[in-house]
C-alpha cells in the first residue's frame, strides 16, 4: 500500500511515494528520451484584487476554460469532526477575462473540492467524509443547494465533463479504506447522485490505488495515470457504455498530463522529479517517450507547492498563495 496523506489535498508532495516506483522514462525499445531546454507556464487567469482578503479553499478551471475560486471569510480550525456550515462565495473568470461572483450558502465541506456544471451550478465536495455523511453539495446558477450525495472517502482528483457528469478519482486511504464507494479508485457521476460507472482492471492495466493524474476534456474523453502500474488509460463513453483503452507507460509518478492526437505530456515525478516534463508519442498501445525537460514559471523560475487541472490539452497550474493560474498548452 502507498504512504498515508493527512488528507485529500492534491498540492504536490515532493516526498509523496517516493521510495515505492522507480522512475524509467527509457521506451521498451531502450531509447532514451531527448533533453530539451526548460518549458515556462504562460500566464492564464487572475482572481481579481479585491478578493484577496478571503480565504482560498480551493480552485480550479472547468471544462470550457473558466477559471473559478471558492472563497471563505476564513480558513477552517484543523480537524476531522464536523464543521459548523458557511457560506461561500465562488468568483469566476471566464476565457475572455470577464468576472463575476456567486454566493454559496451553509457549506459543510472541511476539505472542499468543487467544480462547475455546464448549467451555471456548482458541485462541492468533501475530500474526506464519513460513511454517514453526504458529502456532495450540489447548487443550482443562482447558489441554491438542489442535491447532497456522497461519493467516497479520500478524494483525490475532482472533475466535471461537458455532460455534467463526475469524475471521481480516490487515493490509497479510500481504495484500502472502508468505504466501498472508493475502492475501485475512479468513478463516474451524474449530478444527482447516481453512480454510472466504476474502474475495474483490464487486460494491460491493473487496479487504481491511487488516481495520480486524471485529464477531463472539452470532448468528453478522459485519461487516467494511475499508481501503481501508470499505464496510460482512455476512457471513451458512447451511448450505452465506456470502454478503457489502456497503454504500456515507463513515466512514473506524474501527477498531471495533457493529452493531443498521438501526444501526451506528463508533468512531474518523485523527489527531485517533481517539475519534470516527459514529450511522448501515443502508440497503439505504449506511451512511447520522445524528451524530458523541466516545468517552469512563467518568468522562468522554478515551480513551488501548487494545484494542477488537467483538461485535455493543457495542464493548468496554480501556484501558492493560489490567486493566479497559468497554463501548458500542447496544441499551440
Amino acid at each position: 500500500m502507498t504512504p498515508r496523506k493527512a488528507d485529500a489535498d492534491h498540492i504536490t508532495s515532493v516526498a509523496r511515494h517516493s521510495t515505492s516506483v522507480a522512475v524509467d522514462t527509457t521506451s521498451v525499445a531502450g531509447h532514451s528520451p531527448e533533453e530539451v531546454p526548460p518549458t515556462p507556464l504562460a500566464p492564464y487567469a487572475r482572481l481579481p484584487r479585491r478578493y484577496h482578503d478571503r480565504h482560498i479553499a480551493h480552485s480550479t478551471v472547468d471544462a470550457f476554460g473558466s477559471a473559478h475560486w471558492l472563497l471563505a471569510a476564513r480558513e477552517p480550525k484543523p480537524g476531522r469532526g464536523a464543521l459548523k456550515p458557511y457560506d461561500a462565495l465562488v468568483v469566476t473568470v471566464d476565457a475572455e477575462g470577464r468576472d463575476h461572483a456567486t454566493e454559496l450558502s451553509t457549506l459543510r465541506a472541511r476539505f472542499p473540492r468543487f467544480d462547475a456544471l455546464p448549467d451555471g451550478g456548482f458541485v462541492v465536495a468533501d475530500a474526506r467524509s464519513r460513511g454517514s455523511e453526504q458529502q456532495v453539495q450540489v447548487y443550482d446558477a443562482l447558489g441554491r443547494e438542489s442535491w447532497t450525495f456522497r461519493v467516497g472517502d479520500a478524494i483525490e482528483q475532482f472533475l466535471v465533463d461537458p455532460a455534467g457528469r463526475l469524475w471521481v478519482g480516490h487515493f490509497d486511504e479510500g481504495v484500502f479504506g472502508d468505504d466501498e464507494l472508493s475502492h475501485p479508485g475512479l468513478r463516474c457521476w451524474s449530478a444527482e447522485g447516481e453512480s454510472l460507472w466504476a474502474y475495474e482492471a483490464v487486460e494491460g492495466a491493473g487496479e487504481i490505488y491511487d488516481c495520480y493524474a486524471l485529464n477531463v476534456s472539452e470532448d468528453s474523453s478522459v485519461w487516467v495515470c494511475a499508481y501503481n502500474d501508470f499505464a496510460l488509460l482512455e476512457i471513451r463513453t458512447d451511448r450505452t457504455r465506456r470502454t478503457v483503452r489502456p497503454r504500456v507507460n515507463s513515466v512514473a509518478g506524474a501527477h498531471a498530463l495533457a493529452v493531443s492526437p498521438d501526444r501526451a505530456m506528463f508533468v512531474g515525478g518523485y523527489g527531485d522529479d517533481r517539475d519534470r516534463l516527459v514529450d511522448a508519442e501515443v502508440r497503439h498501445d505504449q506511451v512511447r517517450p520522445v524528451s524530458t525537460g523541466r516545468l517552469v514559471g512563467p518568468d522562468g523560475t522554478p515551480l513551488g507547492r501548487r494545484r494542477t487541472v488537467s483538461r485535455g490539452p493543457c495542464v493548468y497550474v496554480q501556484q501558492e498563495p493560489y490567486t493566479a493560474w497559468s497554463v501548458l498548452d500542447i496544441s499551440v
